[in-house]
């Protein structure tokens, strides 16, 4: 079983839900695949036992030695990324285009890494995550690469939690294709609205089960009526209403779960959050 947590925006409290469902799941796989910001595994005392190199793309590169510098390749390159026979690799899309067209066979693709992937393991389960190299973009190719890794060490069809990325991007299509069902953690304000508008889009697109989660729901109770009527509208699971709670920031800044703060009115909302989900998938 593969559960996907999403946000149409950053900020919503996401990697804070994911990291509650994975505690509350007990031993569970973990894939952060919130690739230009991974924080997932920063809740964890965890050892790194497998590191590898991921090779996401090419970038073109000219052989000054072949180059007759005629600038057909300047001309043919969309990206404007050849200027006065040089390339920017961090304008390059690696679309070829200019070696097709050089009569001196002087341009090449080259790959390139683009990331370092990591297998974590952890007290209960292993976190699978990447860090990108400086300049390199998200790609739902890395996605689905750290979805596979993890994959390796669920021989017992564990419950897998993917963190994805924010936004209806690629890396958030890589995240949901082929996942048993989505939670989309929003907020309520009129952006927070908008943007879960936008993920529901997606998910419908991919036929993907839909829940949505409203987090500090009491900041702008209006708002939160809203988004409950448009969950109602599209036939959508509401599974929970977690209150604003000053302890959730107290565990972001000591890197400790929100389910260690049995105190917490957010931890127990989570919880009454996560029955809700068991008993639905």
């Amino acid at each position: 079983m593969e559960l996907a947590i999403l946000s149409g925006k950053g900020g919503t409290g996401k990697t804070t839900i994911a990291t509650a469902l994975a505690e509350l799941s007990k031993d569970v796989i973990r894939i952060d695949c919130d690739v230009d910001a991974p924080n997932l595994y920063m809740f964890y005392k965890g050892l790194d036992i497998e590191k590898n190199e991921f090779i996401g793309g090419k970038k073109a590169i000219i052989n000054e030695s072949l180059c007759i510098k005629c600038g057909i390749c300047e001309t043919i390159c969309k990206f404007n990324a050849i200027k006065n026979f040089t390339i920017n690799p961090f304008d390059c899309e690696g679309c070829g285009a200019c070696t097709l067209v050089c009569s001196q066979n002087a341009i090449k693709l080259k790959s390139e890494k683009t990331a370092d992937t990591f297998i974590t393991k952890l007290d209960n389960g292993i976190i699978s995550r990447a860090e990108m190299k400086i300049g390199s973009d998200g790609s739902g190719k890395l996605i689905a690469y750290l979805r596979k890794n993890g994959k390796k060490f669920n021989g017992n069809e564990k419950l897998t939690i993917i963190d994805g990325s924010p936004g209806i991007g690629c890396p958030v299509i890589s995240s949901i294709t082929g996942s048993d069902a989505v939670l989309i953690v929003t907020e309520p304000t009129k952006s927070g609205l908008g943007d879960l508008m936008r993920v529901v889009t997606l998910c419908e697109c991919f036929g993907v089960f839909t829940m949505v989660c409203i987090n500090k729901y009491d900041i702008n109770e209006e708002v939160s009526r809203e988004i409950e009527s448009f969950v109602i509208e599209k036939s959508l699971k509401l599974v929970g209403k977690i209150p604003y709670d000053d302890i959730v920031m107290q565990s972001i800044n000591e890197l400790k779960p929100i389910t260690y703060y049995k105190d917490s009115i957010a931890e127990k909302a989570i919880e009454n959050m996560w029955s809700n989900i068991k008993n639905i998938i």
